[in-house]
């Protein structure tokens, strides 16, 4: 999934075709730093915190909904999927009473 679709999938649909408004309290020590970073990048304050809040939360979506495996347990994932180990007995139990409970 690229940034632009994970970006607009994050949305819900009616908040892309339209405009929100979003506001926020913050200490005049933090409105300065916020100031002065855009006037540095040449930007608005309002253009600079949006792209950064939006940047910020991909980035948390991102870390909460994808998972990076070591190489070693990835291969270990890999063989496991490709040839896996017969059940044991607790997992076939489990497997009976989920068919007797809801059947096939």
């Amino acid at each position: 999934m690229t940034r632009d679709e994970a970006k607009n999938a994050a949305l819900p649909k009616r908040a892309v075709a339209r405009r929100a408004r979003l506001e926020a309290r913050i200490t005049p020590q933090q409105k300065e730093l916020f100031e002065r970073a855009a006037a540095l990048e040449g930007r608005s304050m309002t253009s600079f915190v949006i792209e950064r809040l939006e940047l910020a939360a991909l980035e948390s979506i991102e870390r909460h909904e994808t998972m990076a495996l070591s190489q070693r347990d990835s291969k270990l994932f890999v063989e496991t999927i490709m040839d896996p180990p017969e059940p044991n007995a607790k997992l076939r139990e489990a497997a009976q009473r989920y068919l007797e409970r809801f059947g096939r």
